[in-house]
């Protein structure tokens, strides 16, 4: 008779999500996974293949939790100004106000995997990329609304926002400081004028 699992596979996710976002991937042990997560080793196995599986499987589940997020914050938000700088501070409170200073989940899978792991690789080139159209395709309903001179270069500027939104992650975890972060941010907007 087979044995029927007893806990949520989504919920699993998210916990292993938030190990190795805390501790990276080569520091979390499948003894780590076992413990943090409460499930044993064979339902580990059968249910999400090995470590580097659970790891690409949670990666996946944070990336599409946060492009899902992305997409709904620039629907609710039109003025793509003041929708960029809300996003951005949201990011900057984020990074200053947390205590354990994880960064970004992303910004972390890339410092540790690359470029030794061409897989994780193939996956971050193609998150940057999908950030970097949902950015730009931002950018574009700002334009057409007028909200901003056309004839700018949307993709470099779109380019350079997403480089602003992932090293403020990374300043956060360095340096919290709130007021020079956001000034930062400040300076970057201003190819919006």
């Amino acid at each position: 008779m087979p044995r029927v699992k007893t806990f949520n596979e989504q919920e699993v996710l998210e916990n292993a999500m938030n190990l190795f976002w805390e501790k990276g991937y080569a520091a979390t042990s499948i003894q780590d996974l076992v413990n943090h997560l409460g499930i044993n080793r064979a339902s580990l196995y059968d249910t999400y293949g090995g470590k580097k599986e659970l790891f690409l499987k949670s990666f996946a589940y944070y990336r599409n939790k946060n492009i899902s997020g992305l997409k709904a914050f620039f629907k609710a938000h039109p003025d793509v100004k003041k929708g960029f700088k809300t996003l951005f501070n949201i990011a900057v409170d984020e990074s200053v106000n947390d205590p354990a200073r994880k960064g970004c989940f992303v910004v972390n899978t890339t410092t540790e995997l690359i470029p030794g792991d061409t897989e994780i690789l193939h996956i971050l080139s193609e998150n940057k990329i999908t950030l970097e159209n949902l950015f730009f395709n931002y950018l574009q309903l700002g334009e057409e609304e007028q909200q901003f001179g056309r004839g700018k270069d949307l993709k470099s500027i779109a380019s350079f926002l997403y480089t602003l939104y992932s090293g403020i992650r990374v300043i956060g975890k360095v340096a919290p400081d709130k007021v020079k972060i956001s000034k930062t941010v400040d300076i970057a907007l201003s190819v919006l004028n």
